[in-house]
């Protein structure tokens, strides 16, 4: 079995769920996250092979050009996609099958894929990239918005409500 310490030579890939993140900063603290300090916390001295946030852009979103130039400040990498808003009104903005796909693709060069969500639809994924690939799989998100079963399924799970000033108020 694979060793699920942390350690300075490890290669680690970071995949952040921006929308996830931003929806329980929001509703469970009233702020923002703390980007800066997440990847400080996450890499930990390791090896940082690549670090991507997954971003929806909206027309209608004040202030956001200015929070994915943040992001990117911080040396993420976005890839991002527009909200879809179907005739009917309903809108659907998530990433998940193009987060998935990247994490197959890097893990097989990583000794660990960090999943920064707290989305149960994420478990096969952790489930795949342990048992299929062999890389080791951390998860980072708030634990009392996070799923119990991918806090389970991880190797890791890291708990942002300990990460000092993770949470930026406005």
């Amino acid at each position: 079995m694979k060793s699920t310490t942390v350690h300075e030579d490890q290669r680690i890939g970071i995949f952040i769920d921006v929308q996830n993140l931003y929806h329980s900063a929001k509703n469970l603290y009233r702020g923002r996250v703390n980007y800066k300090e997440l990847l400080k916390n996450l890499v930990a001295g390791r090896k940082l092979i690549r670090a991507v946030a997954y971003v929806v852009k909206s027309e209608t979103a004040v202030g956001e050009a200015a929070f994915f130039e943040a992001l990117e400040k911080e040396g993420l990498e976005l890839r991002s996609k527009d909200l879809q808003i179907y005739p009917d009104g309903t809108k659907k903005a998530d990433w998940d099958v193009g987060m998935a796909v990247d994490a197959i693709r890097m893990a097989p060069s990583l000794d660990s894929v960090i999943l920064v969500t707290g989305d149960g639809d994420f478990v096969p994924l952790v489930e795949y990239i342990k048992w299929g690939v062999g890389s080791m799989v951390e998860v980072a998100a708030f634990k009392r918005s996070a799923s119990l079963k991918i806090q389970e399924a991880a190797d890791r799970f890291i708990n942002m409500e300990e990460i000092p000033r993770i949470i930026l108020r406005k």
